[in-house]
């Protein structure tokens, strides 16, 4: 299986304006840059360790996230 960095930004958008959460102020909150999805829809990868911390933030799975489901919730924590 491929992982596309642009489609998983893209999702983590989709979720997050869902949820009515800005972009910034998660990234804030999780201490990251405020750069990370511009870069991440650019092609930078993501560490597995920040992807689930963007994951448990929104309350989706990291299997949402990268694609592997159209259901958020598969294989939650």
């Amino acid at each position: 299986m491929c992982y596309y960095t642009e489609k998983i930004a893209n999702r983590i958008k989709k979720c997050a304006r869902e949820r009515s959460v800005t972009l910034q102020k998660m990234l804030s909150d999780l201490g990251f840059g405020i750069n990370l999805i511009s870069q991440l829809a650019h092609g930078q990868e993501i560490s597995s360790i920040n992807l689930a911390k963007i994951a448990d933030y929104l309350g989706c799975s990291v299997d949402y996230l990268l694609g592997r489901t159209d259901n958020p919730n598969i294989n939650k924590w």
